[in-house]
């Protein structure tokens, strides 16, 4: 599969370039803001080239999500767990060569595409219950700080291990369909009791390794192409504009608020691609 860039209207560029702006944020301190981005890429490529867009998109934005990759790695470079990213990194490669397997059966006709649609739009919806999950895991966890008298529940290596392969095997399938893996690791990384710079350094890690170990499934999916990464490349200033606005915006505006918004919108293009 191929396109050129002559098929993007300026609309279409618009709404990418937001979405790029969207995924730096999301590496710069917005979470969850990323899986927003995906569901944009598909539905601005599908307008453009039809069914066959959705597929498209992923391989789209895998070399954006590898330029906010490697700036997030450069900040918090000292602050990895390498143990926790050893442990989930084969499960995250065997999920990754089963979604690449589950890829290939859904480009086999436009039918098969409107269902890899409707399963990246449900990927989208799953996220974000996992999100909540998370915060509201969080919210129990500080709860428990603020007790420390209180039992707690801890997690011994063999549990953290037989976690370490359920989340990675999951997310290794969920990143290869729709780059969208990310609050997977997450809430292992929180159950875990990562403290946050660890927490943001294992990820960035663990996540730009298996970003670039896709590159090849999805050169061979024919989604990664020289077109596909003529376009990527002009979509790396606002991705790199994005993360650098995210802290200041942070700063400056009610964070709970637009991080809803985010997760509003998230849901209402998760049901969108649905139905």
């Amino acid at each position: 599969m191929s396109y050129s860039m002559e098929v993007l209207t300026f609309t279409h560029w618009t709404l990418l370039g937001l979405g790029a702006l969207i995924m730096g944020m999301s590496k710069g301190g917005i979470p969850g803001a990323g899986n927003l981005t995906v569901a944009i890429f598909a539905l601005v490529l599908e307008d453009a080239l039809g069914p066959v867009g959705v597929p498209l998109s992923v391989g789209l934005l895998l070399p954006v999500l590898i330029s906010a990759d490697v700036a997030a790695t450069g900040v918090y470079r000292r602050h990895a767990d390498w143990k926790y990213i050893i442990r989930l990194l084969p499960c995250f490669l065997v999920g990754t060569i089963l979604g690449w397997m589950v890829f290939d059966y859904f480009q086999g006709g436009d039918n098969r595409v409107e269902q890899l649609k409707v399963l990246i739009g449900l990927i989208l919806l799953s996220m974000t219950l996992l999100h909540f999950i998370l915060q509201f895991r969080k919210k129990i966890k500080l709860k428990e700080n603020e007790h420390p008298d209180k039992k707690t529940t801890t997690i011994n290596s063999k549990g953290s291990i037989g976690l370490g392969v359920i989340f990675g095997s999951i997310g290794g399938v969920a990143t290869m369909l729709a780059n969208a893996a990310g609050p997977i690791a997450q809430l292992y990384l929180l159950v875990m009791g990562l403290p946050k710079y660890a927490f943001i350094g294992t990820s960035a890690w663990l996540f730009l390794i298996v970003n670039i170990c896709k590159i090849p499934f999805m050169i061979d999916l024919g989604i990664i192409t020289w077109e596909s990464i003529s376009i990527s490349g002009w979509l790396f200033v606002p991705a790199v504009i994005g993360a650098v606005l995210a802290p200041i915006l942070v700063r400056h505006i009610n964070q709970k608020v637009f991080e809803s918004m985010i997760w509003f919108f998230i849901v209402i293009a998760g049901f969108r691609m649905i139905f």
